[in-house]
């Protein structure tokens, strides 16, 4: 299958993995980053939002945990053959028994969202046989550090059971970015970041395309140091 090429790294793609998409380039290029020394990304796929992450902070060492074997060994390659390599780690693991002494400044997720059903694609990656929501927010509550950020990307329909599921688990709603897939349309998906201490929702809009197939200027300014656009 075709890699694709970033300004800074290039990553491989195979037909039994989760490939490049416009869910994970968002997270990479809009989860809080800046002051994170230990990140924690569950479910690498490819391991393209970890990569964009750490060209974003230079400082920060990174984990990926992955229960797909053969997208751990993407991962793994897609690690070795970046600029960045010294600083990122990966590893075959189930999330739900994933046990470690450190605890993390940022985790950060495109988790799978669609309940079990019969389509063979991608089911790991997309279905919620693996990995719920319960489970991905309970364990995340235990990884992150005092002031530790929780950020995940989901569906717009998703988001009101996902915030109650936080709050249970003592994570509270800290940044909400509603993602608008074409200008006037209605919301599709939500970057939802928390933390373990209350506070005041910051909240915003972003809109991918201003029109069929044109990217707004919003989207191009957010990926300008990442994509490689054609003029």
């Amino acid at each position: 299958m075709k890699s694709f090429k970033f300004k800074q790294f290039e990553i491989q793609q195979s037909s039994g993995v989760f490939r490049v998409g416009t869910d994970g380039v968002l997270l990479g290029a809009l989860a809080n980053i800046d002051s994170a020394k230990n990140v924690l990304e569950v479910g690498t796929g490819t391991g393209l939002i970890s990569l964009m992450l750490a060209q974003r902070n230079l400082k920060a060492n990174f984990l990926g945990i992955d229960i797909n074997a053969e997208a751990d060994n993407l991962t793994r390659l897609n690690f070795e053959n970046s600029p960045f390599n010294s600083r990122l780690q990966n590893i075959l693991a189930d999330f739900k028994s994933f046990e470690t002494d450190r605890t993390f400044d940022v985790i950060v997720s495109n988790p799978p969202y669609f309940e079990e059903n019969p389509s063979g694609k991608d089911i790991i990656a997309r279905q919620t046989i693996e990995l719920n929501f319960q489970q991905l927010i309970s364990k995340s509550s235990k990884l992150l550090s005092e002031n530790g950020i929780f950020s995940v990307i989901i569906p717009f329909e998703a988001g009101e059971g996902f915030v109650e599921i936080a709050k249970h688990n003592q994570l509270y709603l800290k940044r909400k970015i509603n993602i608008y897939g074409i200008e006037n349309s209605k919301i599709k998906r939500l970057v939802l970041e928390f933390s373990p201490i209350e506070k005041d929702l910051n909240e915003s809009d972003f809109v991918i395309e201003k029109s069929p197939r044109k990217y707004s200027d919003q989207y191009l300014e957010l990926t300008k140091e990442f994509h490689v656009f054609k003029g």
